[in-house]
């Protein structure tokens, strides 16, 4: 399970040279000539991962899948984002809310449907996750900076 963010990068000719981005990738100190950095339109982190959390992958496919399963990535906007944490902090604040706002998703190599000990440790560490990540996408923001787009995909 992962939450990736796509930052767009491309450098267009016609654009000041100021709004340009260096780009670079190396191995081992030496520069990947089969890499062209003109080529490149997009930087992709992975900025989130989980295993198992079932709840949190049912909450994406509801929430950002339109109630579609397919492995298929979805695009998460911030929205969404302060969203999900702030549901992760009720749940968080109060776990017999679980059933409610963020129940187990039974399936196939989803682990536990149980609100235990994994659950909320996860539901703890991704508030942690979600908190540093919106506060980055915030600065960002702030200093005009090309913010990136989230997508979650599973894949199993």
């Amino acid at each position: 399970m992962y939450l990736n963010k796509k930052t767009y990068v491309q450098n267009w000719k016609h654009n000041p040279s100021e709004e340009h981005h260096q780009i670079e990738v190396k191995k081992g100190g030496v520069t990947r000539t089969d890499i062209k950095p003109s080529r490149i339109t997009y930087v992709v982190e992975q900025v989130g991962y989980w295993r198992k959390f079932n709840a949190l992958h049912g909450w994406f496919v509801d929430n950002c899948g339109h109630g579609v399963d397919e492995c298929q990535e979805m695009y998460v906007g911030e929205g969404k984002l302060v969203e999900l944490l702030e549901i992760l902090k009720e749940v968080s604040s109060d776990f017999t809310k679980s059933s409610e706002l963020l129940p187990p998703t039974q399936g196939f190599f989803f682990g536990s449907d149980e609100i235990d000990e994994y659950y909320i440790g996860e539901v703890n560490s991704t508030i942690e996750l979600l908190e540093d990540l919106l506060e980055e996408h915030q600065s960002s923001k702030e200093y005009g900076l090309s913010c990136g787009d989230f997508y979650y995909q599973a894949s199993w």
